[in-house]
């Protein structure tokens, strides 16, 4: 059954892959209005959230937000499948590191290096950050529970020299690198909720005490890696600005969560900046202390 499922939908994907642009958008207002308008796809969750994390807006400004959002949202869904086709030319025209000096610096210092990212404007194409990488790069994700869904998509990031690891496979993959000498970049998207029962720190976020994820910092400490911030703004609909940002070049030196909070109120700050471009479908407050 999954098999069929893939084979029927495979060929919409990559129909959707090969439209231009425009189109592309043209399609997005439409799946934007059955998304929110007819579906309303987790509309309670987003207005708990944007409640929770911007009190001092007025319903009014939180309507608009979430209006902006879904855009968004429909936009980002949509450029995650485009990349099936996008070439190397026009993702690097799309997405554009405006200090990637900043990262080759790091590479120099011939240390592995955790970067730390929120699932905020694209993170999907950050993937571009290889085409200026010389370090193997590895992606840390979920495993999509249809098997041939999670191979096209470990086919799609393989195509910019990317590598998905699955949570569990993670420390496994950096004590083989470690060992052998293999200098890689992690990619770790550190901002949303993990279990109650297993959260090693708790901290403020968005004003709300909540558990956090601290497994890019603490890796870091323990296989003596860089740490680099990763924060994306949205130019406008399909174009993006990356910036990297030192958080450590010596973490056995910083003391526990400091780099894990100093990560956090990064993503504060772009968030309250544009929140419309946060992934509030997501329940990241649903544990509160």
């Amino acid at each position: 059954m999954k098999f069929l499922i893939y084979l029927i939908v495979y060929p919409f994907l990559w129909c959707i892959s090969i439209l231009p642009f425009p189109l592309l958008y043209l399609l997005s207002d439409f799946v934007f209005i059955l998304l929110y308008r007819i579906v309303g796809y987790r509309k309670k969750t987003v207005r708990q959230n944007l409640a929770l994390a911007l009190p001092h807006l007025s319903d009014k400004e939180r309507l608009i937000i979430e209006k902006k959002f879904y855009h968004h949202l429909c936009d980002i869904f949509l450029e995650m499948i485009k990349t099936m086709s996008i070439s190397k030319t026009e993702i690097s025209k799309r997405y554009v590191f405006k200090n990637i000096e900043v990262y080759e610096e790091m590479e120099k210092k011939e240390k592995s290096i955790a970067l730390m990212c929120a699932h905020y404007a694209s993170y999907e194409w950050a993937v571009s950050l290889n085409f200026h990488s010389n370090f193997k790069s590895f992606g840390i994700y979920k495993k999509i529970k249809n098997p041939y869904f999670d191979k096209l998509v470990h086919s799609i990031r393989s195509r910019f020299k990317a590598n998905l690891i699955t949570t569990k496979e993670t420390i496994p993959t950096i004590i083989n690198n470690n060992d052998n000498n293999i200098l890689s970049v992690y990619g770790f998207a550190s901002d949303q909720s993990p279990k109650e029962n297993s959260a090693f720190h708790w901290a403020k976020f968005m004003g709300i005490e909540v558990p956090v994820h601290t497994g890019a910092e603490m890796l870091a400490k323990r296989y003596n890696m860089n740490v680099v911030f990763l924060k994306t703004k949205k130019v406008k609909r399909g174009y993006y600005e990356a910036t990297i940002e030192v958080l450590s070049e010596n973490t056995s030196e910083v003391p526990n969560y400091e780099i894990t909070d100093q990560f956090l109120k990064l993503v504060e700050k772009q968030i309250y900046e544009a929140p419309e471009y946060y992934l509030w479908t997501h329940k990241r407050w649903k544990h509160q202390r």
